[in-house]
């Protein structure tokens, strides 16, 4: 799994919505070529931004209950909330610059 948390449909209240940083979320699955793709570059941003902002993984398997209340119909869909809000979202595979751009303009 690497640095990034796991995020589930029991714990993504607490851990996502109630954070009180901004949280960037990897919606993905172990089947998805594309998600191990990025995989590596959500556990960079994991290290790079401890203590500023969460990074974490949603298994779409595991947990559809979060994947269909933000209509999670492709992978990877990368979000970012902050204050329990979804300020910004990514389809596709995105550059790690794209990204930690995002979690930037999130933190100020």
């Amino acid at each position: 799994m690497g640095n990034a948390l796991e995020f589930t449909d029991d714990n993504f209240q607490q851990e996502v919505l109630s954070a009180d940083v901004p949280v960037l979320v990897d919606f993905w699955a172990p089947w998805c070529g594309p998600c191990r793709m990025i995989g590596p570059t959500i556990d960079e941003l994991a290290v790079e931004n401890q203590g500023t902002c969460r990074i974490g993984k949603v298994n779409v398997d595991e947990n559809s209950r979060t994947a269909m209340a933000y209509n999670v119909a492709s992978i990877p869909a990368i979000m970012i909330f902050k204050g329990g809000q979804l300020v910004q979202q990514f389809m596709g595979v995105q550059q790690k610059e794209r990204l930690q751009q995002a979690l930037d303009e999130a933190k100020g």
